[in-house]
């Protein structure tokens, strides 16, 4: 007569402990995520305060200045200046000093085409200078406790503006990078990068939502470097424009020049020969 053996449950219970007890000891604690990289965008955003939207009561565009200004006080309006600095091709108004953009070619950073800008009615807003942060957003992250002066500043540093194509810009509108980002992805590490570096140049705070928004991008992007200002067409490299004559300079808010000092010094006459033109 065959002998019919019991199953055995024990060994099952066993090794099923065993595997448990293999399982729990080799999990270890998930590794603290590494501190970004020194001199990133993705450092700069880690030192943003973090808060909610304040309410938009109150804020309007005039609050930011009457349109756009000559803040550097070269002779030309903020707009301008966007343009000569963001075009290529550009031609300017006879007459101007080189100054009103009358046409130029836009390599446009949102949409990463071409767009043809000419200077005239119901062409001008083929492009459009867009305020990298958002006045309205910017008002409610701290600009309202500003002064007019500072608001004024603000909205024309050429660090929160650049040249866009128009419908792109009003597609925008006021949204942060929560609610919208280029839809050229190549371009978003520098245009969030972008808003980071403004918001802390003037310190302004980030909301939950942006800041997670904006993180989520740099992370494709961890040696994203801090956002610097690009050197506008007038006075790129550090001089003043050249004007044609010290009257023009002092009417435009420019000089004294010092020799030795200032290269505009060479550029005018010393009348006095007191080292100081344009005084």
């Amino acid at each position: 007569m065959p002998i019919v053996l019991t199953p055995n449950r024990r060994p099952s219970a066993v090794v099923a402990l065993a595997v448990a007890a293999l399982l729990l000891g080799g999990c270890s604690p998930a590794p603290e995520p590494s501190p970004p990289a020194a001199g990133t965008a993705a450092e700069q955003l880690a030192a943003l305060p973090v808060k909610g939207r304040a309410p938009k009561t109150g804020y309007s565009r005039e609050a930011f200045g009457d349109g756009w200004v000559d803040t550097d006080r070269n002779g030309c309006d903020t707009r301008n200046d966007v343009l000569a600095r963001d075009l290529t091709e550009v031609r300017f108004r006879p007459g101007t000093r080189d100054c009103v953009v009358a046409s130029g070619t836009l390599a446009d950073p949102y949409g990463g085409g071409t767009v043809a800008f000419v200077r005239g009615e119901g062409t001008s807003d083929a492009v459009q200078i867009d305020h990298v942060v958002a006045l309205s957003n910017a008002w409610q992250t701290g600009a309202q406790q500003w002064d007019a002066d500072r608001r004024a500043r603000f909205a024309n540093d050429p660090l929160e503006l650049l040249a866009v194509d128009g419908p792109l810009n009003s597609a925008k509108g006021d949204g942060d990078a929560a609610t919208w980002l280029p839809p050229n992805t190549g371009f978003r590490c520098a245009y969030v990068a972008r808003q980071v570096a403004v918001k802390a140049a003037y310190g302004l705070w980030v909301t939950p939502a942006e800041r997670d928004a904006v993180a989520r991008v740099l992370a494709t992007c961890p040696d994203q470097p801090v956002a610097q200002a690009s050197p506008s067409a007038a006075g790129g490299d550090g001089t003043d424009p050249r004007f044609a004559s010290c009257r023009e300079a002092r009417e435009a808010g420019r000089g004294p020049y010092v020799a030795g000092t200032d290269p505009e010094y060479d550029w005018y006459r010393d009348a006095d020969g007191d080292g100081r033109a344009c005084d």
